[in-house]
């Protein structure tokens, strides 16, 4: 019978202790894992690097948990995505996208929530360096952490740090075996280890590091760690959810006008027409005499006005305003006040809040 081909594996670390703040981790690596070697890529828990880091948060006596908990996830967001009920997406200051800020009440003692490492990349980096002091052996470290999938049941472990690996082989540019040059194709490398590392180490075995063997790589100099994989800016297609843009979304009092109002509100209005294409709304864009007081537009309808185009309409310039908000604009809508034989039913005023 043939042999499979040269690939990869994956095995776990065993033995390792419960860890505490202040623990040696690379200590006890090395003496559960003195078989480590060059190339080889360790796959390390947050948790852990979290809990030996003291990155927790105690849990007083007679303390909630779950309000401790709520109070540690507000402390830990700069950005809420979406909410439903007591569940929140949020934007962690590390710029991760993730539900609940990353914060874990598994695994852990009911007095303290284990937060996300203070600064993963670094974490990865001082544990290499350890270990090459401890084994003499060159390695590399990813970090992962459990994160949920947009659209998708179910969760995985994800990088959010790394060290001595490329966190993301870039293929654009390439030709493929038929001909195709790819545009887009960029693989997150220390994703696919630390959903690899997680098969041998599990959610319930206590075991909290994997080593992948057989990986050829080449060490980025300089090393950027994880942060490459923080999708943000115009590539951010997700950046807020209408169930927190629509809150968000209170009208200025005064606009100061901007460049780009004329191709945002024609984007959005394309947008928001798309979903009642028996509605069509007509605008005048240009700004007011005044001409401090933001960008104007003035929107009619393009038949005549009857109650159920009104409540159309209404639809309509809700869905419009939503968009601009996600993408940064400030926005002001006056109903006018009386609906006429003109067909106008509002005036958008749109620009950048006054600072």
């Amino acid at each position: 019978m043939s042999e499979p081909t040269a690939g990869i594996s994956v095995h776990p670390v065993p033995g390792l202790p419960e860890f505490g703040p202040g623990d040696d981790l690379a200590g006890a690596l090395a003496g559960a894992a003195p078989w480590l070697a060059d190339g080889d890529v360790l796959v390390v828990t947050s948790k852990v690097v979290a809990k030996v880091e003291g990155n927790l948060v105690r849990v007083d006596p007679g303390t909630d948990r779950e309000t401790a908990r709520q109070r540690a996830i507000d402390a830990e967001t700069v950005r809420v995505v979406a909410r439903r009920g007591p569940l929140r997406i949020v934007e962690t200051r590390h710029g991760w996208v993730v539900a609940a800020a990353g914060i874990d009440a598994s695994n852990v003692a009911s007095d303290a929530l284990v937060l996300l490492p203070e600064d993963a990349d670094a974490s990865a980096r001082l544990l290499r360096a350890r270990l090459r002091e401890l084994l003499g052996v060159t390695v590399a470290v990813v970090v992962s952490d459990t994160f949920g999938r947009p659209w998708r049941d179910g969760v995985s472990d994800v990088a959010i740090g790394a060290a001595g690996l490329p966190a993301l082989v870039d293929h654009r540019g390439a030709v493929d075996a038929h001909g195709n040059r790819l545009e887009t194709t960029q693989v997150a490398v220390v994703d696919e280890l630390a959903a690899a590392g997680d098969l041998v180490k599990g959610k319930l075995a206590g075991v909290p590091v994997a080593v992948v063997r057989g990986l050829a790589f080449t060490a980025p100099d300089p090393d950027p760690g994880a942060r490459p994989l923080v999708r943000l800016g115009a590539g951010d297609l997700f950046s807020a959810g209408t169930r927190d843009v629509v809150p968000g979304r209170a009208p200025a009092d005064r606009l100061i006008a901007r460049d780009g109002a004329l191709a945002a509100a024609t984007d959005a209005f394309r947008v928001a027409v798309a979903a009642l294409p028996e509605f069509p709304v007509v605008f005048r864009y240009g700004p007011e005499e005044d001409g401090d007081d933001g960008d104007v537009i003035d929107v009619h309808l393009a038949e005549p006005v009857t109650p159920r185009a009104t409540l159309a309409v209404g639809a309509i310039v809700g869905a419009a305003l939503v968009q601009l908000s996600a993408e940064g604009w400030a926005t002001r809508w006056q109903p006018v006040a009386t609906l006429g034989g003109s067909g106008l039913v509002g005036r958008l005023r749109m620009g950048a809040p006054p600072t």
